[in-house]
């Protein structure tokens, strides 16, 4: 933990730009971590129940094994870096078929607290986000370029109390470290990869990846995902896949359900789970004194009912928000602007 306060104190002077949206940014339905953090002063619980089959060929075991999870995430001093803690508490019963005997466990199987900060951000630049006014179909296709992803590091500790029933032998703190990016492939998919190293300082030190495609519908209050998870270690390892959909309340409010298999049976493993994150937004833009603003920054003067059109304009989108989701212009509101640039003489394109 020390490495990671002293790395997060050399990136301190590299952040400048907002992590916060106008809609909540949850990791949930998957296990996947985004990029990015939830934005200074925001605290944003997420939270599901679960249930799953587990059967073990070689052992002869059958189990049935419910619980919840949760996660508080919490933005930390500035808009890139959150801190957050996570946790599994979950039941076992298993039954052990040639013995014709059960046993019951229960403890948590997942209990960390780390930090998060985002060491790159893909489209903080507002000149790389600006759409092009003469294609509507490069606005929206997939290009190699977008493949280019933002860029988080993760440090954090995993706790182990008590005789914890899933962990035996396990020293009390064991450190973990993650890279997670995040790349917008088009203005409705989403691309996230984490990629981890876990119970480091344990004997059985784990590694995995998890690789998540997120799609946004024509109405983007939905959207769906499809996630592949690895997972390497002496005491376990697996490959699983997952899926599901998440539906947009509110600004505040998300809910998801999602299920998923494991792809071998040593164990064979079948889950399902409901879920939903609630975000407190405490969130406060910081003021900008006018004399360190530069000169026409906010677009020159504003001019006659500018500002009804905008609250017209609020009004009629209010709600349709999705996580790191932009669709982009349409094609009328590109004939629009380049009307408008050709009109101003500003008509230039920055390619």
């Amino acid at each position: 933990m020390k490495h990671l306060f002293k790395i997060l104190t050399l990136l301190l002077p590299f952040w400048g730009f907002s992590q916060y949206t106008d809609v909540i940014n949850s990791n949930r339905p998957g296990l996947s971590v985004s990029a990015y953090a939830v934005g200074r002063n925001v605290l944003q619980l997420e939270t599901g129940v679960f249930f799953e089959q587990n059967d073990h060929s070689l052992l002869n075991t059958q189990s049935n094994i419910w619980g919840v999870d949760f996660a508080l995430r919490y933005g930390l001093l500035f808009e890139s870096l959150e801190i957050t803690y996570e946790g599994t508490y979950q039941g076992q019963n298993i039954t052990f078929t040639e013995l014709d005997t059960s046993n019951k466990l229960s403890d948590f199987s997942r209990n960390r607290v780390g930090l998060k900060y985002l060491l790159y951000d893909r489209y903080k630049s507002e000149e790389r986000n600006k759409p092009n006014l003469y294609s509507w179909r490069a606005n929206n296709v997939f290009q190699l370029k977008n493949l280019i992803p933002s860029v988080a590091l993760y440090g954090g500790a995993t706790f182990n109390l008590g005789g914890n029933p899933f962990y035996v032998g396990d020293p009390t703190v064991s450190y973990r470290g993650m890279i997670a990016t995040q790349s917008r492939l088009t203005p409705r998919f989403v691309l996230i990869t984490n990629f981890a190293y876990d119970r480091i300082t344990t004997d059985f030190p784990e590694m995995s990846y998890l690789i998540s495609l997120s799609h946004a519908f024509r109405n983007p209050k939905w959207s769906a995902f499809v996630e592949h998870q690895g997972i390497d270690s002496d005491r376990y390892a697996d490959l699983l896949i997952r899926g599901g959909i998440a539906h947009l309340l509110t600004d505040n409010l998300q809910v998801d359900f999602n299920l998923g298999a494991s792809f071998k049976d040593t164990p064979s493993r079948i889950f399902v789970t409901a879920g939903g994150s609630y975000r407190f937004d405490f969130h406060k833009d910081k003021l900008k004194a006018i004399d360190d603003q530069k000169a026409n920054e906010n677009g020159g003067a504003i001019k006659k009912n500018s500002m009804k059109k905008k609250r017209k304009e609020r009004k009629k989108n209010k709600g349709n928000g999705a996580e790191d989701i932009d669709l982009g212009p349409s094609k009328k509101q590109l004939r629009q602007q380049r009307k408008k640039e050709k009109k101003s003489g500003n008509g230039a394109i920055d390619f």
